[in-house]
């Protein structure tokens, strides 16, 4: 197990890479698993390209990120809303319940972190606590998202929202709140992760990882809408 870092791997050519957290993930076209399970992490990838490609094309542009958290069943609803995007990059989607992630796995270089806290759950936020010491400060330079869960029904909430908006705050990274339990939130919010994904990889020309960060901070509830 080692600290997460932004640049422990080189770049790729036309690629990019998302984290999350989950510890399984519905399948939509191909699970790997990520190597020895002694921390549980797994990869729900789709090899496809945008429709119409041609199929002789040996350049894949490669999207990659990590999502962490201990809902599996929300986060693995949400991989898969994301990999039904329209992207012109192959998009894949880890899943890890917590950090570190194990040290001997082959995996992709990441290229964005969304760290999920369920508000009905305290020990969602200190698994996210915990997992973010393994986290290299490099990464916080516009590759690390906090997404709080549940915001649509306060009157179950046990972690104030205050509380995430302090822990985003003293990460210098951009929080989203939303209910991913709710079918049309869930796919707005796959969305606008397949459009930071694509930022923060150096694939939309002209915005970088730091211009999305002043950008998501600039508002206490934070939109890619204008994107």
């Amino acid at each position: 197990m080692s600290v997460l870092r932004s640049l422990d791997k080189l770049p790729v050519l036309n690629t990019a890479t998302i984290l999350g957290g989950s510890e399984e993930v519905g399948q939509r076209r191909s699970v790997c698993k990520l190597g020895p399970q002694p921390v549980p992490g797994r990869v729900l990838s789709v090899n496809g390209l945008r429709r119409g490609c041609c199929a002789q094309v040996s350049i894949v542009r490669l999207l990659s990120g990590q999502l962490v958290g201990t809902d599996d069943g929300l986060l693995q609803q949400l991989a898969s809303s994301m990999l039904k995007e329209d992207c012109a990059s192959e998009l894949k989607v880890h899943l890890a319940k917590s950090l570190p992630l194990p040290f001997n796995v082959n995996r992709p270089r990441i290229d964005l972190i969304i760290f999920v806290v369920n508000l009905h759950s305290k020990y969602s936020l200190q698994n996210v606590e915990e997992s973010l010491r393994h986290v290299d400060a490099t990464f916080f330079l516009g590759k690390v998202g906090f997404l709080a869960t549940g915001a649509g029904r306060d009157s179950h909430c046990s972690i104030h929202r205050n509380t995430v908006v302090k822990l985003a705050h003293t990460y210098r990274s951009p929080l989203l709140f939303c209910d991913l339990e709710m079918e049309g939130f869930q796919t707005t919010m796959a969305q606008r992760l397949v459009r930071m994904l694509q930022i923060c990889a150096g694939h939309v020309p002209g915005v970088s990882a730091l211009n999305l960060l002043s950008l998501l901070r600039s508002s206490e509830n934070p939109s890619l809408e204008d994107l």
